[in-house]
């Protein structure tokens, strides 16, 4: 049961005894946790990547799908199952592995945050103008103002994860809609996927950053600490939950790329000013439009709650006057976000920059997690696998790799 002033997220971690959460309790926390995790990275920008990579790698970005799930879910599952053990969130374990670098992180994680949600709220707004015709202005301001409720509510904690999961579901089951009116040549999309004609490591970097890369896999850790899911006894149903949450931004991709490949076998081209929402044209006409607005919506808008969230989560850390006011800070992160928005409009090269600097978060968090794994005086009697320790050092040397060689990239372009 939450209960804290705004729910169990606002509840201090470190707070709670070890295994302090019953498992019937736990779960559904857990499950909530990975709804929150997945459709914080199931966001406009997701959508528009999934869309544009399925236009320029044809078949073969079922190959970057593959890759990309598997480095996530090697990622997801270490932080989350360490995050946990320590009963620690993601920068104070930063800063005990390394003095200092916890500020760094969350200085990281806090800009990228609030970039990503001017993005997010640009996309929710978008939504509404496809569903109802308002302007995006009118409709990214509504959207903000929804997202600000549910912090609001008495019971804020399970709000979110109720809200996490309704849409979650709507995704799936919309996506399951488009992909049957279609007819995607499953067939060749599965030979591509095991032996690809081409490789592209920029967008296996971007769909790995954009699904546990930045805030994104510490939306769902941080909800578990903040609900006193902690401690050696919690960690099966935390791999689970870890699992679980990569498993829906796995489905969602997948679904949205059979959908992809099906209309542009004729030889259609993308719009390229709004390649999703041309996917859904073509899959079933004006109607196929609407039900993009509601997916568009619906992934901007979860997104918008994710981010605020997990952001705020970091800021908490700096003092202990910010840890008091969680409530404040995410109604200060939602209205800094719909402000510079309506102010500035969606900035296009902030937002591709961003991009690429969230896959570079990715190594360095995962890295002083890592380091963290086996100490006694982090992670307790804790055990964690050497194997999974190899796994995640390997992700890390790959993302580091892949995520600098897109931001130089990236940069040059932007820049240039």
């Amino acid at each position: 049961m939450d209960v804290s002033p705004v729910g169990k997220f606002t509840q201090d971690p470190r707070a709670a005894g070890p295994g302090s959460r019953a498992p019937s309790a736990a779960g559904g926390v857990s499950l909530g946790a990975a709804f929150l995790m997945a459709t914080s990275a199931i966001g406009p920008g997701f959508l528009t990547q999934t869309c544009l990579f399925s236009g320029s790698q044809g078949a073969s970005f079922g190959f970057v799908i593959l890759s990309s799930l598997l480095l996530a879910l090697v990622a997801q599952v270490n932080i989350w199952r360490i995050l946990v053990a320590a009963g620690m969130r993601g920068q104070e374990v930063a800063n005990r592995v390394v003095p200092g670098l916890g500020l760094a992180v969350t200085a990281l994680v806090v800009a990228g945050g609030v970039v990503f949600n001017i993005g997010n709220i640009a996309g929710a707004g978008l939504g509404l103008n496809v569903l109802f015709g308002w302007s995006v202005e009118a409709g990214a301001a509504a959207s903000a103002a929804v997202c600000a409720a549910l912090f609001l509510a008495p019971n804020a904690g399970r709000a979110m994860d109720r809200f996490a999961k309704a849409m979650g579901f709507v995704l799936i089951a919309l996506m399951v809609y488009v992909v049957a009116t279609t007819s995607p040549p499953a067939g060749r999309a599965l030979v591509r996927t095991i032996a690809p004609e081409k490789v592209s490591l920029l967008a296996t970097v971007t769909l790995v950053g954009g699904t546990v890369g930045g805030y994104i896999t510490f939306a769902g850790a941080h909800r578990l600490l903040d609900a006193g899911v902690r401690g050696p006894s919690s960690i099966p149903g935390i791999t689970r939950s870890a699992v679980t949450g990569i498993s829906v931004v796995a489905v969602v991709r997948i679904l949205l790329f059979l959908t992809s490949l099906a209309v542009l076998v004729p030889g259609r081209s993308l719009d390229p000013a709004d390649p999703a929402g041309s996917v859904f044209r073509f899959a079933a006409g004006e109607a196929g439009h609407r039900l993009f607005g509601v997916v568009l919506w619906a992934a901007a808008a979860t997104s918008v709650v994710g981010c605020a969230y997990t952001s705020v989560s970091f800021l908490r850390w700096l003092s202990p006057r910010l840890d008091r006011r969680p409530r404040a800070l995410v109604l200060g992160f939602l209205a800094l976000s719909a402000i510079a928005f309506l102010a500035y409009g969606n900035p296009v090269r902030v937002l591709v920059l961003a991009g690429a600097v969230n896959g570079l978060i990715l190594p360095i968090t995962l890295g002083a997690v890592l380091l963290a794994a086996h100490r006694r005086d982090l992670v307790g009697e804790y055990r964690h696998p050497r194997w999974m320790t190899l796994a995640g050092a390997l992700v890390v040397v790959a993302t580091a790799w892949m995520g600098v060689g897109a931001l130089l990239s990236e940069w040059r372009r932007s820049f240039a």
